[in-house]
């Protein structure tokens, strides 16, 4: 059975490590659960970047489409109860709480210490970590997740290599060196 786990805006910034999170949440291993207030922060991450709207709408399309059932709703009235450092923060976890996930995935650990998450049995992994302890579970559906990510990237073509490079620019170094070695 899959476990919940929510992903932060952050975790999804960059396109090649959101396009393995995604992907690893259509094998079933996951259930991926955002909010529509991540998604705004990721497009408005993204529009920082200078990624044009029509882009940032197509991939809001897609992510909700893909998956329908990703979408938390009704957490709002845990957010202002709600301790973190980061207090803008807040909504990741009460999205986390309503959707009964096991774990945020985020790059800024730092504004989610476990000790303010541990009465809600919830763990803040980085995308790094959780990729890897899902090649734990099953290696095999990771690698399959990257070759997918390989095979779609034809303009120009890329190998398995420059994945991995990618994913390791994107913060994904263990996993990266794991899947070397596989």
């Amino acid at each position: 059975m899959a476990f919940l786990v929510v992903y932060d805006a952050c975790a999804m910034y960059g396109s090649t490590v959101r396009n393995l999170l995604l992907r690893l949440t259509g094998t079933g291993l996951v259930q991926a659960k955002w909010t529509a207030q991540i998604l705004d922060e990721l497009d408005r991450a993204l529009d920082r970047r200078a990624i044009p709207e029509d882009k940032r709408n197509r991939l809001r399309r897609l992510i909700t489409t893909a998956f329908p059932d990703g979408l938390v709703t009704g957490y709002e009235p845990l957010v202002d109860g709600l301790k973190l450092p980061d207090p803008d923060d807040r909504h990741v976890l009460a999205a986390a709480i309503t959707a009964g996930a096991q774990v945020i995935v985020t790059a800024n650990l730092k504004d989610f210490p476990s000790h303010y998450l541990q009465d809600w049995e919830i763990q803040a992994k980085s995308p790094d970590d959780f990729v890897l302890d899902l090649i734990g579970i099953n290696s095999r559906a990771v690698h399959r997740c990257v070759q997918q990510i390989v095979a779609e990237r034809r303009n120009p073509p890329e190998t398995f290599e420059d994945v991995l490079n990618q994913l390791e620019r994107g913060g994904l170094i263990e996993t990266a060196a794991t899947l070397r070695l596989w």
